[in-house]
This record gives C-alpha cells, sequence and structure tokens, in this order.
C-alpha cells in the first residue's frame, strides 16, 4: 500500500486534504469519487522505512526498457502465454540487473494471487499511473495483450517526441558551454600575457580592449567569488524551478519562448491527445483517463484545463467545450475534432488522429529549428571571435606604428 496525501473539492464546492493509503493511483480515484470528492492534486506523502517491494529499488530502469517490457509481454500473452511464463521467460532473458530483479518480483506477486495491474502498480517509481491503468482496464475487459500493445506503442511515441526536442537543443547548448568555457580560458591566460605586452606601448587602447582587460582583471583577482556566485546562481535556479512558484513560471515562460513556444505547446497538445486516446481505446473511463492524463502532463496550465474537461463531464456537460474555451492552449482543430469523436462516439480514433498531426508538425519543427539554429550559432561565434580579435589586434598594430 502506499501513502498518498490529496487536495479534493466536495459536492457543495468545498476543498479538502486528506492522506490515505491506496494499493494505487487508480484506486486512490476510486476512493474519492466514493466519498463524492474531485481530486484536485495529489502526490505520495514520503514514509520512512523499506521499500515496499523490489520494484522501488529501481526507480532508474531506462524508458526504453519499460517500453520493450510492455511490447514483449503484450507479444508473449497474445500468443498463449501465461502471466507468470511469460515473465520468467523475459527475467531469464534480461541483462540488467534490476530488470531481472523487478521481473522475478513481479512473477512472484502474480503466482500468489496478485493481478499483474496490482503487482505493477506497487512499483510507482518504475510504472506510472498511465501504465497500471491501462494494463488494469485491459484485465477487466480480458484483453491485456492489446493494453499493453496500446501503452507501449504510446510510450514510444511519446519518448521520440521529447527525445527529437531534446535532440534540437542539446547541439546549440554544447555549443554555447563550450564558447563559455572557451571565453573564460581565454580572459584568466591569454588576454593577462597581451595586457603587459599592451602596458608598454603608451598609447591609449580601444574601449573594447580596456572591457575585456577590465574583465580579465576581476576574474583573475575574484576567481574563487566568481565561480562560488556562478554555483549559487544554477543552484538556486534549480531549486527555484522545483518549487511550485517557479515551476509555473517556467511553465508559462515556455510557452512564450520564440521559436519553440509553438512546439511546446504541440507537444502538450501531442502528449494529451494520445495518452487520452490510449486510455479509452483500452476501455478506461472518460473520467479516470482524464486524471491519468492530467498526472501524465508536466505544464501546470494543461492540468488545469483537463481538471475542468474533467468536471464538465461529471456534470454531464460536453468535454469539447473546455478545449474549446482554451484556444490559446489547445488549438480551435483540437476542439473540433473532440466534438466530432463525442457526436460519433469515436472520441479515441478522434484523439488519435489529432495525436498523429501534431507529432509530425514537431516531427518537422524539430527539423527546421535544427537547420535555423546553425547558422544562427555560426553568426554568434563569428560576432564572439570578431570581438576579440579586433579588441586584441589593434592595440598590435598601435604598436607596430609606434615602432
Amino acid at each position: 500500500m502506499i501513502l498518498y496525501k490529496y487536495q479534493a473539492k466536495n459536492r457543495e464546492g468545498m476543498i479538502y486534504e486528506r492522506s490515505v493509503e491506496a494499493a494505487d493511483r487508480i484506486a486512490l480515484y476510486k476512493i474519492i469519487r466514493d466519498e463524492g470528492g474531485s481530486l484536485i492534486l495529489v502526490h505520495e506523502a514520503k514514509k520512512f522505512g523499506f521499500p515496499l517491494s523490489l520494484g522501488d529499488l529501481f526507480g532508474g530502469i531506462k524508458t526504453q526498457q519499460k517500453i520493450n517490457f510492455a511490447k514483449n509481454l503484450g507479444s508473449m500473452l497474445d500468443a498463449g502465454l501465461p502471466v507468470t511464463r511469460a515473465l520468467a521467460v523475459m527475467s531469464k532473458q534480461a541483462k540488467n540487473k534490476a530488470l531481472k530483479s523487478l521481473l522475478l518480483g513481479v512473477e512472484a506477486d502474480v503466482s500468489h494471487g496478485s493481478t499483474l495491474s496490482e503487482s505493477l502498480g506497487k512499483r510507482p517509481k518504475v510504472f506510472s499511473p498511465l501504465f497500471v491503468s491501462m494494463v488494469k482496464a485491459g484485465e477487466e475487459s480480458g484483453t491485456v495483450s492489446k493494453a499493453l500493445s496500446i501503452v507501449g506503442s504510446q510510450m514510444e511515441k511519446s519518448y521520440l517526441l521529447v527525445k527529437k526536442v531534446r535532440g534540437a537543443l542539446i547541439y546549440p547548448a554544447v555549443i554555447l558551454s563550450v564558447m563559455v568555457v572557451l571565453a573564460i580560458l581565454l580572459l584568466i591566460f591569454m588576454v593577462p600575457t597581451l595586457t603587459a605586452t599592451f602596458e608598454g606601448i603608451g598609447v591609449e587602447l580601444p574601449f573594447t580592449t580596456r572591457a575585456l582587460i577590465y574583465l580579465s582583471d576581476f576574474l583573475i583577482a575574484h576567481t574563487l567569488l566568481v565561480f562560488s556566485l556562478l554555483a549559487l546562481l544554477i543552484f538556486g535556479a534549480l531549486a527555484f524551478l522545483k518549487s511550485r512558484t517557479g515551476r509555473n513560471l517556467f511553465d508559462v515562460l515556455t510557452l512564450h519562448l520564440p521559436l519553440m513556444g509553438e512546439m511546446v505547446k504541440e507537444v502538450q497538445v501531442a502528449r494529451t491527445a494520445r495518452t487520452l486516446s490510449s486510455l479509452l481505446a483500452a476501455g478506461v473511463e472518460i473520467v479516470v483517463a482524464l486524471d491519468v492524463t492530467i498526472e501524465v502532463l508536466q505544464n501546470h496550465l494543461y492540468k488545469e484545463a483537463l481538471r475542468q474537461a474533467r468536471n464538465a463531464i461529471q456534470k454531464g456537460e460536453q468535454m469539447s467545450a473546455v478545449f474549446v474555451a482554451h484556444e490559446k492552449l489547445y488549438p480551435l482543430f483540437v476542439g473540433e475534432m473532440v466534438a466530432v469523436g463525442e457526436e460519433t462516439g469515436k472520441i479515441a480514433e478522434m484523439l488519435l488522429g489529432v495525436a498523429n498531426y501534431y507529432e509530425e508538425q514537431v516531427d518537422q519543427k524539430t527539423k527546421d529549428l535544427s537547420t535555423i539554429i546553425e547558422p544562427v550559432l555560426m553568426i554568434v561565434i563569428g560576432i564572439g571571435v570578431g570581438i576579440f580579435a579586433i579588441s586584441m589586434l589593434a592595440p598590435t598594430y598601435s604598436l607596430v606604428n609606434y615602432i
């Protein structure tokens, strides 16, 4: 059992907080619905003691390994193997010790009477609420293999989407970092050597040269202070981003970044659509599907929009109206597609189409971004090198004239 601390709203609109133990988040959602509440915020309360299961010790299992686990297990179950035998085969094939221990733990749970979803739910650091919900829905409908195939595909699509965006940003980040390191090394080791030469010229140095010399002198005289302040600034920024205020501010800023803002929105839309589509296709109730999707999303603005969609459904209203109302987050196309799905009873299919469309858009934008970034970086590097070269060479020419 896991201890959860949550904030919810009752039928009278009053907000309350409680702590409760539940097997997983799906069980928690059921508890809250049974008591007539509407979930607002939830997190796992930290408890002292030993982990509940072997899987809790291995939260570092890679996403690709989880994807392979879902796909391979789904294929084996589809071929007619019992769950325990399929898990035993996978544990024998696993080369990673953490994954092997995890599979053995899940196999032991299932052998002792637990369902697969219950066993996975005991390992929240490895298996997300989405994963557990999909498996549980598959168990209830008798289509576990199909549910595992869907969740494996969903995780792979999301993983590749994030990987493409990160890949587009890693290159400029590395280049800029190298530029900063080289600039610091030049200021500490090269500029002082040239400064000693310039002091004997007896001519007035250009402003850029004097600025570089001043910066170099300051950096040499206060090296420890400068690096301490930089480290403090970095750790302070990371701590601020981990706070609720920092995360909220970061969420808003990322949506308004030039070039990147539109792509961030499309990533969130694609993740929303694919997660909801996968859950609904697996037979998960729409309210539970929205609750799980809220947990999957990271941007608080999109979380709040989905909470409103969930509340609208609970009141008997249409979910599409909420998407249309949040046009700045979800393009009008999303609301219209959801509305068509509600009219035809094919929301999962419509959402899948939305997910595919925006994933293609993000894929194209990452390629375009890579194409744009390269010449921009070359210009920035050229300007930096040019300023340094002119600042250092101009006094040298004065020295030649002096001679």
